[in-house]
């Protein structure tokens, strides 16, 4: 065997060894490899503006720099900025009959609206359910305590487990 076989085939159990290593450092609750576990699911979205995109990056390299409040607060607004093309684009027709008085040109048009109104309108649409609704204003109100003095001191798990959350509704809200 040549000497930069040899050395290929070290680099090589090096490289596995290292992935094996990430892997058992994500299942413990501190860890920073986490994060990195959340980028991957996060990587497979594929219905996000690059605004949008932005947004999470920068969410998760809050929660990397121990930013939790800053993460919360971050992943919503890529969230919500989804939301609104999700509701004016996909579902305009459904949006603007539910909610005559409103004028709905583009996704921006609702951003006239509160997010606690555009979340209802929605629903209102028959875009979700109530459930989804509910579970819709409770990410929100987690978002509030965030931006806004309160008692809430997320930790790396609740703020993963909300961006995971967020990135979930985007996938299920995106499914056909």
């Amino acid at each position: 065997m040549s000497v930069e076989a040899a050395v290929r085939e070290v680099l090589g159990l090096v490289s596995d060894l290292e992935a094996e290593a990430k892997a058992i450092l994500a299942t413990h609750e501190e860890s920073s490899e986490r994060i990195i576990s959340l980028e991957n699911s996060y990587a497979r979205l594929d219905d996000l503006s690059l605004g949008q995109d932005e947004l999470f990056r920068e969410s998760l390299r809050a929660v990397q720099s121990g930013l939790f409040h800053a993460a919360h607060v971050l992943a919503w607004a890529g969230f919500v900025d989804f939301l609104h093309n999700f509701l004016a684009t996909t579902h305009g027709a459904s949006l603007a009959a539910a909610m005559s008085n409103w004028s709905i040109a583009a996704p921006e048009d609702l951003r006239e609206h509160s997010d606690f109104q555009v979340i209802e309108a929605g629903k209102t649409a028959k875009v979700y359910k109530a459930n989804t609704m509910r579970a819709l204003h409770g990410l929100l109100d987690r978002r509030n305590e965030c931006a806004h003095p309160s008692d809430y001191f997320p930790d790396l798990n609740m703020t993963l487990g909300y961006v995971s959350e967020l990135v979930d509704r985007i996938k299920r809200l995106s499914a056909p």
